[in-house]
């Protein structure tokens, strides 16, 4: 049995959407997940149109069985910055835990972490995780939260023993 967590990378990103900026952050994501753990099944850059977000969480989720979905950008404070309300908009259950430990760990590096407006989740037995947008970003709450983010996964696809019997 194929033990690996399937992967869903959503870049929200109305100038890469167009081919105006290369994909840098989506393209970290995939770097930094060991690829021995993990399998990239979609990478997709999209405009920061809520509804073209949501629609891509939900297929990722649903139909391509997603255990992870990460998202990168789309989290601040623009106008188009609605990552955030795709996200909740297609939850099952809040896990707002991990966003705000990205956030508090974040704090430690900048002051400016307290603008970023991600949000955790999750959707039937998919975690949906908001990244900031940037590469840098993105590497440091990645390399922090991965090791949580597999013992909570391998809770909610029952793949931990104790707890999955409960």
């Amino acid at each position: 049995m194929d033990n690996k967590y399937t992967v869903g990378i959503i870049t929200a990103s109305d100038k890469g959407s167009k081919g105006e900026r290369e994909d840098i952050s989506g393209r970290r994501i995939r770097e930094i997940l060991p690829a021995e753990n993990y399998e990239v099944v979609s990478c997709k850059v999209l405009p920061d149109e809520q509804e073209e977000l949501e629609q891509e969480m939900i297929h990722l989720a649903d139909e391509c069985k997603c255990n992870l979905i990460l998202t990168t950008g789309g989290t601040g404070f623009s106008m188009r910055d609605v990552t955030p309300e795709a996200t909740l908009a297609v939850c099952d259950r809040n896990a707002p835990g991990i966003a705000e430990a990205i956030r508090a760990y974040s704090m430690t590096i900048t002051k400016r972490a307290m603008l970023s407006r991600g949000a955790s989740v999750i959707r039937g037995q998919s975690l949906i995780v908001n990244l900031p947008g940037s590469p840098k970003a993105v590497e440091e709450s990645l390399t922090y939260i991965l090791d949580s983010l597999e013992h909570g996964m391998d809770i909610l696809l029952g793949r931990d023993g104790e707890c999955a019997r409960r």
